[in-house]
């Protein structure tokens, strides 16, 4: 999907949503050492690393964050991407995050397998429900979130990858 070399980080996320429509989103501190600078919430997810499809990734993040494993094929094509510049701290460049979606009837989930680095930032998660999630004030990334999910819900899987705003 990209030119080998041209992100400073591709990341693979996941758009869960479960039987009663509802988005799971993982809450993170902006600053883990200042949990007062605030928060945000994102989809399971992260870095692609070295070999690694787009979708092996995914399927590796959503094991990692969530305790769900699931076979990369069966998170299908890629629904959604955003890209842009960010300066994170730990590194600055130009980033891109491919999201996939996958339906599940219930799941419970599990953090345990969050690496150490990822621990810190971590503040929690939620199954939000869509209405909740269009309304909410609160810091959620990518920009079209609420949107992309209402779509997916009603059946409307795109058949190319839509391009979602970037969030930095």
């Amino acid at each position: 999907m990209s030119d080998e070399g041209s992100y400073r980080r591709e990341s693979a996320r996941v758009l869960l949503i479960d039987e009663l429509d509802r988005l799971l989103l993982l809450k993170f501190h902006v600053d883990p050492d200042a949990p007062e600078s605030g928060h945000g919430w994102c989809t399971p997810g992260g870095g692609v690393e070295d070999g690694e499809t787009l979708a092996q990734a995914a399927a590796r993040e959503l094991r990692e964050e969530t305790g769900l494993s699931v076979e990369p094929e069966a998170l299908g094509a890629a629904v959604a991407m955003t890209s842009g510049y960010a300066d994170v701290g730990w590194a600055e460049g130009l980033f891109r995050d491919v999201f996939f979606h996958l339906r599940v009837t219930t799941h419970q989930v599990d953090v345990t397998g969050l690496e150490a680095n990822e621990r810190k930032y971590h503040a929690g998660y939620r199954w939000w429900p869509l209405a909740d999630l269009a309304a909410t004030d609160e810091t959620v990334h990518p920009l079209g979130l609420a949107t992309l999910a209402a779509d997916l819900v009603a059946g409307h899987t795109p058949a190319d990858p839509i391009q979602l705003p970037w969030h930095h």
